[in-house]
């Protein structure tokens, strides 16, 4: 049996990229969380929000961790079965990912420390200081990552001679028509990912009568900045849609699920995209608002995928679920933030169960729509892996064969697996201990001492797994 080496790789990449997206948003919005709760902890000497930074530094450190494995890994493929793409574009990618490395990485590595076991060895105010710094890692880091991945999408200041890329403008390289976009839009998604997981623990450690004062507290503040965040994804995706629809209106297309180019386009809620000959099937829409999204016209005229030959068309059925699943969560996340700003509003947020339990099975749902997220950005590149400029095809390593593709992705996998178990275990463990609760917070109203929580307690191991 012969396997595809192009398709070996496409299938290590995504999985490889999907496993470590999650860990770095995850990580850029809890040490910003972090530094914050830092800064109050500093600002009033209060003891509880000294507490919450403790328990939430032990959580970023494992996902650090494992962000850090998953990232040192991956950039492996890009020389065992992308070499001939890493070769032709190393004069822009080679120089950005040195640069994070220099600036972010070495930053959060070197203040890490400070933050993980310095609380009692230095002052405060140098503890608050490494807080800021390894969050401002964090962002420096998707800075440089993003900008690569953003002009893998919309190229510019280059020139191709030769067959190899070559610098003409940093600026216009590292600023692309897209980065700024996806910059913001990532930095929304990570601070909303870190805050509906402490909102969803948070609420959690509530219904359990655990760590009652610093979790309100920390519900508090992260139902207030869901509320701000949300809505602004909303707003920030729509310029963000208008960007690749100038840019990459294949991908819109694919999106849309629109073959043919028509004016008035409908928005498709659901449909089942049939590319062997080119239409949906049962199709439910609204007429016109595709359109009036994409190019604020009623009658706007959108592009449809005929206007591409089959080869250059992006993987339609891929790109149009995902983004509906991405769509979803966040509207979803839209009204629960609001309704929970609603609730904080009435003061009626500790007595509502039913809300609390909604906020822990949402755990999981940011993490998906940033999957999601990804899918419809690298699926509906396709089938380049440098815009407009190199294919998939011609960016593989020359000699890789299907077995050689075969091996390193069975190799991935079991690296990965025992990164993400390692990881789970140590995450459920901190998620069961809790936060150190004080002698009044240890007693239920009678006064009795509360039994501890347990295993069977841990929204990791129930239905509001993380």
């Amino acid at each position: 049996m012969e396997f595809d080496p192009l398709l070996l790789s496409r299938i290590q990449f995504a999985f490889v990229v999907s496993f470590h997206a999650i860990f770095p948003v995850f990580t850029i919005g809890l040490a910003t969380y972090i530094a914050l709760l830092e800064a109050i902890a500093y600002r009033t000497g209060d003891d509880h929000w000294a507490r919450l930074s403790q328990f939430w530094i032990k959580v970023f450190a494992v996902v650090f961790g494992m962000g850090v494995v998953s990232g040192l890994v991956m950039a492996f493929q890009f020389g065992t079965n992308w070499s001939e793409f890493s070769y032709r574009t190393a004069n822009f990618l080679g120089p950005v990912l040195a640069y994070e490395v220099v600036t972010a990485f070495f930053l959060e590595a070197a203040f890490l420390g400070v933050l993980l076991f310095g609380r009692k060895k230095v002052p405060p105010g140098v503890h608050l200081f490494a807080a800021v710094m390894v969050a401002l890692g964090t962002f420096i880091s998707s800075f440089w990552i993003l900008s690569a991945n953003s002009w893998m999408q919309t190229p510019a200041g280059f020139e191709f001679r030769d067959g190899i890329v070559h610098v003409t403008s940093w600026l216009e390289a590292i600023f692309n028509p897209s980065f700024g976009y996806r910059f913001v839009h990532m930095a929304i998604a990570s601070l909303l990912t870190g805050g509906f997981v402490v909102a969803g623990i948070s609420a959690w450690y509530l219904l359990r009568g655990h760590a009652v004062t610093a979790s309100k507290r920390a519900l508090k503040m992260t139902l207030v900045m869901l509320a701000i965040a949300a809505p602004a994804q909303l707003v920030i995706g729509d310029f963000h849609g208008l960007n690749t629809l100038e840019h990459q209106p294949a991908k819109v297309a694919a999106m849309e699920g629109a073959w043919e180019t028509q004016e008035g386009l409908p928005l498709l809620l659901f449909a089942i995209p049939d590319a062997a000959n080119e239409t949906n099937r049962f199709e439910i829409g609204i007429p016109k608002l595709a359109s009036l999204i994409l190019t604020h016209e009623w009658d706007g005229e959108v592009q449809g995928l005929k206007e591409w030959s089959a080869e250059e068309r992006p993987p339609v059925g891929i790109v149009f679920w995902t983004f509906r699943i991405m769509v979803a969560i966040g509207l979803l996340m839209i009204v629960a933030a609001l309704w929970g700003a609603w609730l904080l509003y009435r003061r009626r947020l500790l007595d509502s169960r039913g809300y609390l339990r909604l906020l822990t099975w949402m755990i999981p749902l940011p993490f998906v729509a940033v999957l999601a997220g990804w899918f419809v950005t690298e699926v509906g590149r396709q089938p380049y892996v440098l815009y407009g400029v190199i294919t998939v095809q011609d960016g593989l390593t020359p000699a890789l064969t299907g077995g050689m593709a075969l091996f390193t992705l069975i190799g991935y996998i079991l690296v990965y697996a025992v990164v993400f178990t390692a990881g789970i275990y140590y995450l459920t463990r901190i998620v069961r201990k809790g936060m150190p609760e004080t002698d009044e917070e240890q007693q239920d109203p009678q006064g009795h001492p509360k039994r501890p929580l347990s295993a069977a307690d841990t929204p990791l191991d129930s239905s509001a797994g993380l």
